[in-house]
């Protein structure tokens, strides 16, 4: 039965994948371009380093997270903020990549990169708690890092996290520039003869 299921999925997700994905606009990329520039100056040249928008959606799913998951296991109802605050975004990718939703799964990726950042902020707090907590409860990254015997590592692992996190974000973007790219291209290839036109050197050249 379970292989069966399994097939199914594999099946399903093999269907999806040769779908062809629907197009990126060039204002589409240059908005997403602007929206990383700005993720990643708040993040590397600001104090805060906070993306209104952004974080402010993360910060409410993460508390949602921890009461939810210690709900189902009350002994890691500590992960359930960080866990959910990722678990959204990878969601919202999962959505648009079987839509093969070009644009939307570009930003949902951005999305999920800059959780990652999040993360890391939080996790690079663990020793020095400076980070305003909301209620002013624990701190989720010491007492994780504490169970796992690897506080001392926290700076070091948030570094990881951020880099990871950056780079997903600049994945996404490169992959959006790519289909925008590969869609003009596709639309000069299918343009007729008429479309063209002669130079006065009498070489035909493409309009654009």
């Amino acid at each position: 039965m379970f292989i069966q299921r399994l097939e199914d999925i594999l099946e399903s997700w093999h269907e999806t994948a040769s779908l062809e994905w629907r197009p990126v606009t060039g204002a589409a990329v240059i908005g997403l371009t602007l929206s990383v520039v700005y993720i990643v100056w708040q993040h590397c040249f600001t104090a805060d380093r906070w993306v209104f928008l952004l974080d402010n959606a993360n910060l409410a799913i993460h508390e949602a997270g921890h009461p939810i998951l210690g709900l189902l296991v009350p002994g890691l109802a500590v992960y359930g903020g960080t866990l959910f605050q990722l678990l959204f975004p990878a969601l919202f990718a999962g959505h648009f990549w079987r839509q093969r939703h070009g644009l939307g799964w570009s930003v949902a990726l951005v999305w999920f990169g800059e959780s990652l950042l999040s993360v890391g902020r939080y996790m690079a707090d663990a020793r020095a708690h400076e980070l305003p907590l909301v209620g002013g409860g624990d701190h989720d990254w010491t007492e994780i890092f504490s169970r796992w015997s690897m506080l001392t590592w926290d700076t070091g692992i948030a570094g990881i996290t951020r880099l990871i996190g950056l780079g997903v974000m600049l994945a996404a973007l490169f992959w959006a520039w790519k289909r925008w790219r590969s869609a003009r291209v596709c639309r000069r290839l299918r343009r007729s003869p008429g479309d063209r036109m002669f130079s006065a050197d009498g070489k035909t050249r493409m309009r654009r």
